[in-house]
């Protein structure tokens, strides 16, 4: 018996072909051809070669911009996610307080990115924000304007306050689906909290746990917004990240050739980070 193949279910397909060419594989195509390209204006261009590329990666500039950027990133893992799942082990799982807890969870992550910027640039001034003004009333000498520490403390605790409730909603959302039927054999093996936080709540927010880890070292690589706003890559060069220091090689030097280099070594270190992260993070997953 012969079967009528259909193709016509590929037209259902194709808008969304045609959504992902125009949203990546142009825009990225467009960065590759600058990237072994150099011009001069007058949209006239000569072959580069790799030559942007060497420059990028033997660039003192870059190398402090990945620096800059690794202790960002790692420092705000190491604060989110233990946090995110404390909050989340807190958090009521029945009764009319969940969606009251759920909503406030969510609050953070409704502000647009600039307006959490600015938000925290004027609660952190230290004459008359409530953050600066506070410390500095306390006896600390406070000035993230000028102060290199204070600075990087302030980027951080801003990224941890906007962050964390993406980590507290995910590790929540692993916690409420462990059967009931766990938390009872454990009652009846006389299991204390750590040690069904160990072998039953861990275990069952792997996952969630995976894709939280995933989702904030993504991010917190390609924090932009935020971080402008608050500290302009300043004091000086101290808080200038990847993207911030790709912006200004792009629109403020308007190099547009290792700009284009740096996007495609910025994009294939993010792949290759998130790559590792998942690999580590299921290596024992039972298929």
């Amino acid at each position: 018996m012969n079967k009528t193949v259909n193709q016509k279910a590929w037209l259902f397909v194709l808008p969304v072909f045609i959504l992902v060419a125009f949203n990546a594989v142009i825009p990225l195509m467009t960065v590759v051809n600058y990237s072994v390209q150099e011009t001069f204006g007058d949209n006239t261009f000569f072959w580069s070669g790799v030559l942007w590329f060497t420059e990028i990666l033997q660039s003192e500039r870059f190398h402090d911009s990945l620096g800059r950027q690794m202790i960002f990133t790692f420092s705000i893992l190491a604060i989110e996610v233990p946090l995110g799942v404390a909050i989340a082990l807190t958090m009521p799982r029945k009764g009319a307080w969940v969606p009251v807890c759920l909503v406030l969870m969510a609050l953070p992550l409704l502000i647009p990115w600039n307006v959490v910027g600015a938000m925290w640039n004027i609660f952190a001034l230290p004459d008359i924000g409530l953050l600066g003004y506070g410390l500095n009333a306390m006896g600390f000498d406070y000035n993230f304007t000028r102060q290199i520490g204070d600075a990087w403390f302030t980027l951080i605790l801003m990224d941890v306050w906007h962050w964390t409730s993406l980590v507290v909603l995910l590790a929540y959302a692993g916690l409420v689906s462990i059967p009931d039927a766990y938390y009872q054999a454990a009652k009846i093996d006389g299991a204390g909290a750590f040690a069904i936080f160990r072998y039953i709540q861990l275990p069952k927010m792997k996952r969630v746990l995976t894709i939280a880890v995933l989702l904030r070292f993504m991010d917190s690589f390609m924090v932009y917004t935020e971080a402008v706003v608050l500290t302009g890559g300043g004091p000086g060069n101290s808080t200038t990240l990847l993207s911030i220091d790709l912006v200004k090689i792009a629109l403020g030097q308007f190099d547009l050739g290792p700009a284009a280099a740096m996007s495609i070594i910025y994009f294939l270190i993010i792949l290759a980070l998130s790559w590792v992260f998942y690999t580590l993070m299921m290596r024992n997953e039972e298929s």
